[in-house]
């Protein structure tokens, strides 16, 4: 509150890293959700209301050896930076939360949170956009065009532009992702042309069935996504170990399914992950 200008310090002195390390992978920690208003895991709609249980959860897990960074909005890395849980750690910036959850505007994915200019100028290390097509939606082509923009202004920076693409349709009211394999092939596709160069972008997608055929689809450095986890938890770290051995995939970025695992222990679900990661692949 008497002192604002500790965060623009605070950013200024923190200490950074490279963007990968020796293996060529990443685990990043997830915490964007709550600003576009999911704050539901599982089955508890409000299981991410609390701030300061979050925040816990998310110290536990950048403590844990293995974790690279993560991944959130401006509150919540601000948050993190003045309790010095960012030291040393990967910072990606999320930018566009504007489609909040269950609204009917929830596909206009308007860029409501950080900048490419802002990232650059806090020494973050790159930005996500979420970029969900929908061909019935005529709102989806600013969606596209925002999206194009942010990957070539963050090139220009020389900074990440993690591009998060879906087929999406809206039924009954409620948006639905479009996760089999052929719907995320055209997705990566469109992703994959956005903006004036493609030598910082990523991708981020799900894990779905035929991955190897899907991640056929490009060339680009891809990290996978954790989701909403409704199975049991050993189906999904084996998923995600399978996906990983597959070359472009360089690793996991993951929320609730680390943050609020079924048995509560952050740091056990963490350490599962963060073995998948960096074990011994080549």
């Amino acid at each position: 509150m008497r002192e604002p200008g500790r965060i623009i310090e605070g950013w200024a002195a923190r200490a950074r890293r490279e963007l990968v390390g020796e293996d060529g992978r990443l685990l990043i920690v997830a915490a964007d959700h709550p600003a576009r208003g999911a704050l539901g895991v599982r089955d508890d709609r409000g299981a991410m209301a609390s701030r300061s249980n979050l925040l816990e959860r998310l110290a536990t897990a950048l403590s844990r050896p293995g974790v690279d960074g993560v991944l959130g909005t401006p509150d919540v890395l601000d948050d993190l930076l003045l309790m010095g849980a960012l030291e040393g750690k990967v910072a990606i910036g999320s930018m566009n939360r504007g489609g909040l959850q269950g609204s009917v505007f929830e596909l206009d994915d308007r860029f409501t949170a950080y900048t490419a200019q802002e990232i650059a100028a806090r020494g973050l290390d790159g930005g996500k956009m979420l970029t969900r097509i929908c061909y019935d939606d005529p709102g989806t082509v600013a969606t596209l065009e925002a999206s194009a923009r942010a990957v070539t202004e963050l090139a220009e920076h020389g900074m990440m532009a993690m591009v998060e693409p879906f087929l999406s349709v809206r039924q009954d009211g409620r948006v639905r992702n479009l996760l089999d394999p052929d719907s995320t092939i055209t997705s990566i596709h469109i992703a994959a042309g956005l903006g004036a160069t493609s030598r910082h972008t990523w991708l981020k997608l799900p894990v779905v069935d035929e991955l190897e055929r899907v991640m056929d689809a490009t060339t680009l450095p891809t990290l996978l996504l954790g989701g909403d986890p409704s199975g049991h938890p050993d189906e999904t770290y084996a998923a995600w170990g399978r996906a990983l051995d597959l070359p472009a995939v360089r690793g996991l970025v993951v929320g609730r399914a680390l943050l609020f695992p079924p048995d509560g222990d952050v740091a056990a679900a963490v350490d599962i992950a963060a073995g998948l990661v960096h074990g011994p692949r080549r």
